[in-house]
């Protein structure tokens, strides 16, 4: 038995002025094989289907890859709305540039000073002083340890995301490579004494294993092939939600101590705002999702991200 669907676009035109016909059976995934059948252009990763929305509601709910259009009450002439996410990318591609960009960036100014600080005479590399020398130390382990979270640690929820976030993405971390590395190496750059340097970049490391158990735990928690949220637990994640930005957060922090410089503190700061905006939203995710009703479990009592402030 087979189902027509009527699909608009969400200003109302008809996307597919025939409809589009399926098996009753039909899944979600199998319905986007089928879209990119009838309009090549669009291939699965680049749609996003929702239903009509109900009273009260701005947008309909979203058709999720895996389940059956019948549960979502689906039968002929049924409506849906289509919506083009445009062109899309990996995270992997994206991440690996953004991630990759930093550890060309700051060592130029480190190993290039004749050239990127042309009026500063006679000024080398073998001039570069202990705390420099640290430092870059820490931000190439910081990134090559990025990029091989990326390809051996990492499981994405979301196969792709918009291409334009690889420019948005690498803007950022490109720019504060450049923008932090122009200080830190400067020729006039005022060392702070060593030993505060020596304990703060030490902190540093230790919040990188931190951040990488997190990472760890993070990628164990769900089984290939299943979806849905699951509580994380063990480790710092029996205190705080998301744990793997405060050890990022108080890495940079000690980083910051350790250089010294206005430049890696606004660098922390900014990293530090965006990350609370994704921790405030993975924390009331978990709370909805685990609101201790009809047999859910309840999600427990933590900090967001900075404890005790956060």
């Amino acid at each position: 038995m087979a189902i027509k669907l009527v699909v608009k676009s969400r200003t109302g035109r008809d996307v597919l002025p025939d409809g589009i016909l399926l098996p009753s059976n039909a899944t979600v995934d199998e319905l986007k094989a089928r879209f990119a059948e009838l309009k090549p252009r669009y291939y699965a990763s680049r749609q996003r289907f929702t239903l009509p929305p109900r009273d009260g509601q701005r947008s309909g709910d979203l058709l999720v890859s895996g389940k059956k259009l019948s549960d979502y009450g689906l039968e002929d002439g049924s409506m849906l709305f289509f919506k083009d996410l445009g062109a899309q990318i990996t995270y992997s591609t994206v991440f690996f540039w953004e991630y990759f960009g930093p550890l060309v960036v700051y060592p130029l100014f480190y190993f290039l000073p004749h050239l990127l600080y042309p009026g500063i005479k006679g000024h080398t590399s073998a001039e570069r002083g202990t705390v420099q020398t640290l430092a870059l130390g820490y931000w190439t382990f910081h990134y090559v340890k990025r990029l091989l979270e990326t390809f051996y640690v990492h499981k994405f929820s979301h196969a792709t995301m918009p291409v334009f976030n690889l420019f948005k993405n690498c803007a950022y971390y490109w720019g504060f490579a450049a923008f932090v590395a122009y200080f830190v190496n400067h020729p006039l750059f005022t060392s702070p004494p060593l030993a505060q340097a020596y304990w703060a970049l030490a902190f540093s490391m230790a919040c990188q294993f931190a951040n990488f158990r997190c990472h760890i735990i993070l990628a164990n928690l769900r089984p290939a092939g299943t979806k849905g949220y699951v509580i994380p637990r063990g480790f710092l994640f029996d205190w705080i939600t998301c744990p793997n930005y405060t050890a990022e957060i108080l890495g940079w922090v000690g980083f910051t101590v350790a250089t010294q410089t206005v430049a890696a503190a606004i660098f922390t700061l900014v990293g530090a705002a965006q990350m609370a905006q994704w921790a405030l939203g993975k924390h009331a995710r978990l709370r909805k999702t685990f609101d201790g009703l009809e047999g859910r479990e309840k999600y427990p009592r933590r900090w967001i991200m900075l404890p005790p402030f956060f």
